[in-house]
């Protein structure tokens, strides 16, 4: 049965969507409709509880291996077949259970400024209406206590920054020839030179990628006023119990929701040099083992100053 050649598997908010609305352009590369797929996140049936809109996430895990297996069949004949789900890298059960299955699979990691990485995540979630945090670091300061209480891994705003300790454990289990390293801003800056470092490391034709479809641009912008504390609160409460009612009558539901959450259009908020220094810390030992695993340079993460951070 069809199973994998490669993987995306790193990280979230890290360009992984744009990554991977690009390679379904390339003829000899298939990835299935079903973007995130996370089948190698559980050993079965994944949780029923979670932080808000987690056990509705929870119900899209494409977790049978036959309906994963599915997901394939529709590939051309001689086309290499691949999938993205961003959380494989920080879980390291999930390194052990694709190694059982996909053995020689090729895997991609796209690399992106933690704190840069965690404010998008916090955005992101934000902007859902699911994040009851109006401040990024009092959120990422609530990491331990929602991880505590079983939140999914998507709001371990830190947790999933510290790369080190993945690739660490990652190069473990694969050899390094079979993982490639990106940072996000190698596909922002330089799309075409990066699509053909994509595209050699599979073994498809390059130079028939040249650039990053616009996918996953949110220009919302979510202020914390009293409509929009209403709106969330009620997104947030059928995040809790929105899993018992059809898919149609959710979305029926939320979207009109959304739609008045989002009615306000702007630039998204960046990292402040005080937020940088308050989480740098957090992140400063990681980085240096990231350093060392890897033999790539990340010191420009260190800075405070945004502009150098953003790289």
């Amino acid at each position: 049965m069809p199973l994998p050649d490669f993987l995306i598997a790193g990280v979230p908010k890290a360009g992984t969507t744009a990554l991977h609305a690009a390679l379904v352009r390339h003829p000899g590369l298939f990835l299935p409709a079903v973007k995130e797929p996370k089948f190698f996140l559980s050993d079965g049936r994944p949780p029923a509880t979670g932080g808000p809109g987690d056990v509705q996430t929870y119900q899209e895990h494409v977790w049978r291996r036959a309906d994963y297996e599915k997901l394939f069949e529709p590939a051309p004949a001689g086309a290499l077949l691949g999938e993205a789900t961003p959380f494989y890298l920080y879980d390291h059960a999930a390194h052990d259970r694709i190694h059982a299955l996909v053995p020689d699979a090729k895997l991609i990691l796209l690399l992106r400024d933690p704190v840069d990485r965690a404010h998008s995540n916090w955005t992101h979630l934000w902007n859902a209406g699911l994040e009851p945090e109006a401040d990024f670091l009092t959120a990422c300061r609530a990491e331990e206590s929602r991880r505590a209480a079983g939140w999914a891994d998507f709001w371990h705003y830190v947790s999933l920054g510290l790369y080190g300790r993945q690739v660490q454990h990652l190069y473990k289990v694969f050899d390094r020839e079979q993982v490639l390293l990106l940072r996000y801003r190698d596909l922002k800056d330089a799309p075409a030179a990066t699509l053909d470092r994509v595209c050699a490391f599979l073994g498809a034709p390059t130079g028939v990628l040249r650039e990053i479809p616009k996918e996953n641009v949110n220009r919302h912008l979510v202020e914390d006023n009293t409509v929009n504390t209403v709106l969330r609160g009620l997104l947030r409460a059928g995040g809790g119990f929105g899993h018992r009612f059809p898919v149609p009558l959710r979305l029926a539901a939320r979207g009109p929701l959304l739609t008045l959450l989002h009615r306000k259009h702007g630039k998204r908020p960046v990292t402040t040099p005080e937020e940088r220094a308050a989480l740098l810390p957090l992140f400063a030992e990681d980085i240096a083992l990231l350093q060392d695993v890897t033999g790539e340079r990340y010191d420009d993460w260190l800075s405070v100053d945004r502009h150098a951070g953003a790289k």
